[in-house]
């Protein structure tokens, strides 16, 4: 496990808190001190940074991520290494993944519909710069309503990203990515290209219309899902049309020649497919609780399927990269505040009422008149001492010299 950097320095920039924490690498909400904007840090792990390899890797990450200007693609900000220690500098997405949206049930299919082709938009984008993504899953789609009136969608974590037919495997052999996602041509160590990038999306696609992946399970179980079954009927799992059967079947085929020419060519068919009960649907809000799925209750059809959140509990995907073996769970997703704990509405309130009292108090001390000065005794009346025999005299004091008297 890395070590913890909040309250470090790192150059210029001020590390406030983990955002999250990947196999490779630990995400940080950080401050630019210089231009005095709040930025996602992402520090390549303690443990990876003697690593020749892994270390080629993040510094591809940052020239694929650099490289890139769309939309829908985090941007990035700045990239260097301090102290041994490589980071990534992009926009802080004010907002939360799309596995948390997942986690809360399954999305209307106006709104996934609308979210995901806005992440097909991005991955053809990369496909013709003839890069390929290799970790599409939920937790890498951010999802923000801060920058318009409708939700906006980044694609991030560009750590597995890779040109041409090699690098998704380490020089060792080893596989790198999500299980639960991944295709299978990813999984033998095979070439890959765009179409493997489309496979994920319909899996996404799967994931938002049903609440949960369509292969669950332990590591050895997704492979063996993602080699040789089919994946389940969303019409019999969720009662939608039969007509998305077949594209999310396409999108999901073993073979990937048999899959759609591109990721926009699966959403415009899945849009195709459920015309019928997005129009029944109506206008979706923002938010995770736009509207309802106008279908009926999850079913159990003929072929027995594991069920969603609704039926056996939303099981959490395999998201972090392995090398076949269990991955670590992780808490929060890069790039995202949503675990950081937020004050009630009153503290503010509260501190500035205290504040008001305390400067009050402090100009009431500072403006109060102090004591009376000291009447000055009757120099006629006032006794002297005799210092030589210790007699009393009538003689007056010098009246420069003043006296006290006693109350």
């Amino acid at each position: 496990m890395s070590e913890d950097l909040s309250g470090r320095r790192i150059a210029h920039y001020r590390i406030d808190g983990v955002l999250g924490r990947g196999g490779m690498s630990v995400t940080y909400k950080a401050t630019d001190v210089r231009l005095g904007r709040k930025v996602a840090l992402k520090v390549i792990g303690e443990h990876l940074a003697p690593d020749a390899e892994f270390r080629e890797r993040f510094v591809d990450e940052a020239r694929n991520t650099s490289a890139i200007d769309h939309a829908n693609i985090v941007p990035l900000y700045d990239f260097d290494e301090v102290d041994g220690l490589l980071y990534i500098a992009m926009r802080l997405v004010d907002g939360q993944d799309l596995s948390g949206h997942v986690k809360e049930g399954p999305l209307t299919p106006e709104r996934t519909l609308r979210l995901l082709a806005q992440v097909a938009e991005a991955l053809d984008m990369l496909h013709g710069k003839g890069l390929v993504h290799l970790d599409v899953k939920p937790a890498n789609v951010l999802v923000t309503t801060k920058e318009g009136v409708r939700e906006h969608v980044y694609v991030a974590d560009f750590g597995l990203t890779r040109r041409g037919a090699t690098g998704h495997r380490t020089r060792t052999g080893d596989f790198l990515g999500s299980p639960t996602y991944a295709a299978p041509e990813h999984l033998r160590g095979e070439p890959v290209d765009g179409r493997t990038d489309q496979y994920a999306l319909a899996c996404m696609l799967f994931a938002c219309l049903s609440g949960r992946p369509p292969f669950q399970g332990g590591v050895q179980e997704v492979i063996a899902g993602h080699l040789g079954q089919a994946v389940p009927a969303l019409s019999q799992l969720m009662g939608l049309p039969p007509a998305i059967d077949e594209v999310i079947r396409k999108g999901t085929s073993k073979d990937p020649s048999q899959r759609f020419a591109s990721c926009a060519e699966l959403i415009a068919a899945a849009r195709v497919a459920l015309a019928g009960v997005v129009q029944a649907s109506g206008p979706a809000h923002v938010g995770p609780q736009s509207g309802s799925i106008p279908v009926q209750s999850p079913v159990s059809g003929p072929n027995p399927v594991q069920q969603g959140p609704y039926q056996g509990g939303y099981q959490q995907p395999l998201s972090d990269p392995v090398r076949l073996r269990p991955p670590n769970q992780v808490g929060a997703s890069a790039f995202t505040s949503s675990s950081k704990k937020e004050r009630p509405a009153w503290f503010a309130p509260l501190i500035a009422a205290a504040a008001a009292i305390i400067v009050i108090i402090i100009v009431v001390i500072i403006l109060s008149p102090g004591d009376e000065p000291a009447r000055q005794p009757k120099t006629n009346s006032s006794p002297t001492l005799n210092i030589e025999d210790g007699s009393t005299s009538k003689k007056p004091l010098p009246t420069s010299v003043p006296v006290r008297t006693s109350r």
